[in-house]
């Protein structure tokens, strides 16, 4: 996820962290991503329910 992004509607389902943000060219995205330590599952959808059934079905090989 790029530094610069502000996130809004955070959401957290089990280890994922899903949130809302605008792209550089202001179209909206949402991101979930893995918050447990050395997982490095993100990934980027147009929709929040894509992002959020992502963030249901992970399973953390970290975990």
């Amino acid at each position: 996820m790029p530094a610069n992004r502000r996130f809004r509607h955070l959401v957290r389902i089990g280890p994922v962290q899903v949130g809302t943000a605008y792209d550089q060219r202001g179209r909206e995205k949402h991101t979930a991503a893995c918050t447990a330590p050395r997982c490095g599952f993100s990934t980027e959808y147009d929709s929040r329910a894509a992002a959020e059934l992502a963030a249901r079905t992970h399973r953390c090989p970290a975990r």
